[in-house]
């Protein structure tokens, strides 16, 4: 990825000293997760996916599980301390995050919302999350990942 390509996500880990390597691939909205993977080269269980979920108070959260995996909604309000959460409505993501869907990162959304990561990222020396757009990547530490967006690490799928 050219150095005038960089994504807001990557500004704020080079903002932080956070080490990454960047991935591009041709942008295809219509790609599932474990596609991406395979583009990259990569065990689709080390490539994760952002979640936007509101709960029944209406406060917001956000959730980063495995692409092969789905978020377990009941699992989701418990860690989250609400009796139940709902995924967003595609169309209130971007003005909400300021991501695309499918290209929504944990890092740099217009606000700060309660971020829960599953626990299986933390076996892992490196994982790969949306650079904020569609068609870029980031490979990071988990810890690096959960300490720059004040993840909490939980059984969420």
């Amino acid at each position: 990825m050219k150095k005038e390509e960089k994504t807001n996500v990557m500004r704020i880990l080079d903002s932080k000293k956070i080490a990454y390597e960047s991935h591009s691939y041709e942008a295809d909205p219509s790609l599932s997760g474990e596609e991406i993977a395979g583009i990259l080269g990569e065990d689709p269980r080390k490539v994760f996916k952002t979640l936007v979920t509101q709960g029944k108070s209406g406060t917001f959260y956000v959730f980063v599980v495995p692409v092969m995996e789905e978020l377990d909604l009941k699992k989701a309000a418990k860690v989250s301390g609400e009796k139940s959460v709902n995924m967003i409505k595609q169309k209130e993501l971007l003005p909400l995050t300021g991501y695309v869907h499918g290209g929504c990162s944990p890092v740099g959304m217009k606000k700060q919302f309660g971020t829960f990561i599953h626990e299986s990222a933390v076996s892992y020396d490196r994982i790969f999350v949306s650079a904020g757009r569609v068609g870029a990547q980031i490979e990071l530490s988990p810890d690096d990942l959960i300490s720059t967006v004040g993840c909490r690490v939980e059984d969420i799928v």
